[in-house]
């Protein structure tokens, strides 16, 4: 028999035994996921070392390889940055490589400065399609992650840096001896923005006055600025009622400062001053906004520099502007290859072919407006300039109940559009449509279109509504807030500290108690994703957006059958500080599908935009990779 301590000391050799066990598996487990950690990275750093390594050489257009006929001018493009993935505001290196691969194929080369200054200063003529190629403040990321297309396609760019940011040793800039690097491949020349950039005579949206602002600060209050305030360079510095604070002479010397500035620091640095310069950020059709400021600018100019880019907004360049007042192009970070195409096709009235991306599911659709690019399972219709772009879906004639579902991705500043039981006209149909983050159903019969249902989707959102004097207290803590954080000393500091306490303090009327409601003004590069779907049977419509009720049971009139049609167009310029002058739009319809509405458990479907089969199977590992190799940059 047993004794019980006999049967304690079993039982605790058994759990000793499973406990071993247990670790065992647990330490083999823990080895298994260190061995495939070290596998993707790898794997990741093998990619890296073949996408971001020099192994090539730049190659000149020769006559013979490129075809020139005449003057044809150049096009000018100046990208702000470049991020792996990118956002709104920064351009990802999948979307830039679209951008330039779309004008290789169109035939475009790149010119380099000394190509535009002969054809300025000798009158020797370019390529028919030349394309002068600038990435704007010297970011470090954009030259690892430009670089490697640069080599694939052989084009050849231009670098600007902030000499001042050397001064700084600031990580996220480019420093002297990087710059001589990226020379070295031959891929690169380089180009100042000038010395700093800082702004001056700055006013939120209700008039406080801000001042002068450097870019962090600037940064920081941007979300209430409005339209007054200026570049460093472009004005005198004024007070609060717009009296300048300086004498001509100390603006002057002001100015100059900065020039001597940029010539001596590239010179030390780098050993040369730079030919090319933009002049941050002129626009004016002078050197500045004031003639004696211009005056400055202008003399430093053509006294430092062989060329100037001085306007932004267009692309095309030709013999008949100044060599010193040329204009660039910023294509922005959420354009999609067509926006980038219609726009320069436009500046420069050539004929440029668009890119369509698959040509098979390109079949199923007519386009009758603008121009239509399919991506995997992505519906991009781009519109043309202060127009729209409009397809219709074939064989879509007698569609008449139908579930209809869509991610609409395009930006909240313009229209996506959806008509239903449309004719071929569109004398007849009923519309689902947003428009500058407004949803709409309307109706149209006999060419007289009627509005049945609106919603403001932030309201949808249960966004909580600001009175303008909530907004305006919340503007003037963020000036508070932003002073405090950069104060240059600590008697300042004080000063600030107590004013913000007390501006917390100040109690002002909301939208309940009766004051006037805040209506921000849409951003042109504010980012959309709405899921809508709809159910169309007989006289009913109900509308679902994000998966919460919109409308349920809307009345409609006319139940004639009819096909289906998308459009898109752009919403107006809205609120921008840069590109104030594109008017074109892209739309953009992700996992469009209609089905027929018969209330059976299994209904038909008429048109699925989504992949299929192994193409479906392809895009989860392509998205796979692409969510692991960004777990690993954000936490390496």
């Amino acid at each position: 028999m047993i004794q019980p301590t006999e049967k304690l000391i079993a039982r605790k050799n058994r759990k000793s035994s499973i406990y071993a066990r247990f670790t065992d598996r647990k330490d083999r487990n823990k080895a298994i996921g260190v061995v495939l950690q070290l596998m993707i990275i790898l794997i990741i750093i093998a990619v890296a070392i073949a996408t971001l390594a020099t192994f090539k050489t730049y190659k000149p257009y020769t006559e013979q390889n490129t075809r020139i006929s005449g003057d044809k001018g150049f096009v000018a493009l100046a990208y702000f940055g470049v991020e792996r993935i990118g956002n709104q505001n920064v351009i990802g290196v999948g979307r830039l490589h679209e951008h330039l691969q779309a004008l290789k194929d169109l035939g475009y080369v790149t010119v380099t400065q000394q190509d535009i200054l002969n054809y300025y200063q000798a009158g020797q003529d370019l390529p028919e399609k030349s394309l002068f190629l600038i990435f704007e403040d010297g970011r470090r990321d954009t030259a690892v992650f430009s670089q490697k297309i640069l080599e694939d396609l052989n084009f050849k760019a231009t670098m600007l840096t902030y000499p001042e940011k050397f001064e700084k040793k600031d990580p996220k800039f480019l420093m002297p001896e990087e710059l001589q690097e990226l020379e070295k491949t031959t891929f690169w020349e380089m180009g100042t923005n000038g010395y700093r950039l800082a702004f001056i005579n700055v006013y939120d949206r209700y008039d406080n006055y801000l001042g002068e602002l450097d870019p962090l600060e600037h940064a920081r209050v941007a979300p209430y600025l409005g339209r007054k305030y200026n570049h460093y360079l472009m004005d005198y510095i004024r007070d609060e009622y717009g009296v300048p604070k300086e004498s001509h002479t100390k603006m002057k010397e002001r100015i100059s400062h900065d020039y001597e500035a940029v010539r001596d620091i590239y010179t030390q640095s780098i050993g040369y001053l730079p030919a090319m310069y933009i002049l941050m950020h002129s626009n004016t059709g002078k050197f500045g906004n004031n003639d004696k400021v211009s005056a400055v600018n202008e003399y430093w100019s053509k006294a430092l520099f062989k060329m100037n880019f001085n306007r932004e907004g267009f692309s095309f360049n030709q013999r008949n502007s100044s060599i010193y007042d040329l204009t660039r192009m910023q294509p922005q970070a959420y354009w999609y290859t067509n926006h980038l195409l219609m726009r320069i096709k436009y500046d420069n009235n050539q004929d440029l072919g668009f890119v369509k991306g698959n040509l098979n599911k390109q079949k199923a659709w007519e386009t009758l407006k603008g121009a239509l690019e399919i991506q995997e399972e992505t519906i991009i219709l781009t519109s043309l300039p202060k127009d729209k772009g409009l397809l219709r879906l074939k064989n879509s004639n007698d569609f008449e109940d139908i579930k209809l579902s869509v991610r609409l991705k395009g930006n909240r500043l313009g229209l996506q559009r959806m008509y239903l039981r449309a004719d071929e006209a569109l004398n007849r149909f009923l519309s689902v449509h947003i428009l500058n983050n407004v949803l709409y159903v309307t109706e149209k019969i006999s060419g007289v279109e009627k509005e049945l249902f609106k919603l403001n989707l932030d309201q949808h959102d249960g966004k909580e509504s600001l009175s303008i004097p909530e907004d305006k207290k919340a503007a003037e803590m963020r000036a508070l807030e932003t002073f405090l954080q950069y104060a240059d000393s600590v008697e300042k500091a004080k000063i600030y500290a107590k004013q913000l306490q007390n501006k917390e303090q100040e109690v002002v009327p909301t939208v309940a108690e009766g004051a006037a409601g805040y209506i921000p003004e849409l951003s042109v590069n504010a980012q959309g994703d709405r899921v809508v779907s709809l159910s169309l049977k007989g006289d009913k419509m109900s509308v679902i957006v994000d998966g919460k009720e919109a409308v349920a049971d809307l009345q409609v009139t006319d139940t004639k059958a009819g096909a289906v049609f998308l459009e898109t167009s752009w919403g107006g310029y809205g609120w921008s500080q840069r590109n104030l002058a594109d008017d074109v739009y892209d739309g953009v319809f992700e996992k469009l599908i209609i089905t027929e509405n018969t209330g059976e458990e299994k209904e038909r479907i008429l048109f699925d935009s989504r992949l299929e089969g192994i193409d479906a199977a392809k895009l989860k590992v392509k998205q796979l990779w692409e969510a692991i190799i960004s777990f690993f940059v954000a936490n390496l």
